[in-house]
């Protein structure tokens, strides 16, 4: 299907818009089971009702997030929840400025024929559900690919399969009018160095835009939500954010067209504050950065909001300012001009999960 010119300008202004300069992206489409898991860390029961309440939360912020958050990503729960006052989630986000985005990929199962690598599920009546989407309110999408590094991984097979099942979906978002994110996240599970995470990164970036070519993906209204190139998590190894910038920036050079929008980086499992150092450190790079690069995190912008949070309605608004203070730090990150921040042990701690299921 070729795309009409008011449908290619209506896919690229909310691509850029989404990005602009010192904006990103709230993750908050967690999985029931996912975000099951996060309030369970403060004794909350996952009911409807509970997680409704803790999205309300995230959105009902002090309306100054928006010169922080261009874009926020729902489960599809979430997009057909109100708030309190019956106001559809979609509507609050984007009376505040801030573009509602929808998770359309429905999990990861095994691939098989390979050593315990996953592809992706959900092209099934993808077109159909992408329409809905749209008709709720929603203008962009994500759908999540997994690459494993280590015992032979991964291999020719899972990379093909994974960036061919992007390109699909991406396409089939366009011709809806979602914004489609391109997201081949390469796990940080595994003792690997710097340099394999950066091999591994530039093949499987590289298989993903051919594979976007070859199906006609419209570069100019997507997006890349990729890992930043570091160690892996059990590396002996450790990288400083400007070894992570000089890596990421480097492999992003080789990879990604000019013409792509932006890069939103994903935080897989980086405590709140290193996910923030080396965004900043990646926009301090002096190097040809032709696209914007800044932020797409979930639990690098909600882990210390939760724990503020705790399910108490008396600590709505001081979990709020939590999440503005993480936004804001991200936003200066994008900027390149983050400068640190004290008290910061809580938001110093590791958000691992190993095989992070989303």
């Amino acid at each position: 299907m070729h795309l009409t010119e008011e449908r290619k300008r209506e896919l690229r202004e909310n691509a850029k818009a989404i990005v602009a300069p010192g904006k990103g992206i709230l993750a908050a489409d967690e999985s029931t089971g996912t975000i099951g898991k996060r309030l369970a860390s403060i004794n909350v029961e996952n009911n409807e009702n509970n997680r409704r309440k803790y999205r309300q939360l995230l959105f009902t912020a002090d309306k100054s997030i928006a010169n922080h958050l261009g874009g926020c990503i729902l489960f599809e729960e979430t997009l057909f929840q109100k708030s309190d006052d019956g106001t559809p989630f979609p509507l609050l986000l984007s009376k505040l400025g801030i573009i509602p985005g929808i998770k359309v990929d429905k999990g990861l199962v095994a691939l098989p024929g390979t050593n315990d690598e996953p592809t992706t599920q959900g092209l099934d009546g993808l077109a159909e559900r992408c329409a809905q989407y749209y008709d709720a309110g929603a203008r962009f999408a994500k759908w999540r690919s997994v690459i494993k590094i280590g015992n032979g991984r991964p291999s020719e097979l899972a990379i093909q399969s994974n960036a061919i099942g992007l390109a699909r979906y991406a396409t089939i978002c366009q011709a809806s009018g979602l914004v489609p994110i391109v997201e081949p996240e390469i796990l940080c599970d595994g003792d690997h160095d710097l340099e394999t995470c950066r091999v591994v990164s530039e093949k499987v970036f590289a298989a993903v835009y051919k594979a976007c070519s070859d199906h006609h993906l419209y570069l100019e209204g997507s997006l890349l939500k990729p890992n930043m190139v570091t160690p892996g998590i059990s590396s002996p190894k450790l990288a400083t954010p400007e070894e992570v910038a000089a890596a990421t920036v480097t492999t992003l050079q080789r990879t990604v067209p000019a013409s792509v929008v932006g890069v939103t980086f994903l935080s897989g499992g980086q405590s709140e504050v290193n996910a923030t150092a080396n965004l900043n450190a990646i926009n301090a790079y002096q190097g040809c950065k032709p696209w914007a690069l800044t932020f797409s995190y979930g639990r690098a912008l909600q882990a210390s909001v939760l724990k503020a949070w705790m399910g108490k309605d008396e600590n709505v608004k001081a979990a709020q300012d939590t999440l503005l203070f993480r936004a804001k730090a991200n936003s200066l990150a994008a900027l390149g001009k983050y400068e640190g921040e004290e008290n910061a042990a809580a938001a110093s701690e590791s958000l691992f999960v190993a095989n992070h299921v989303y």
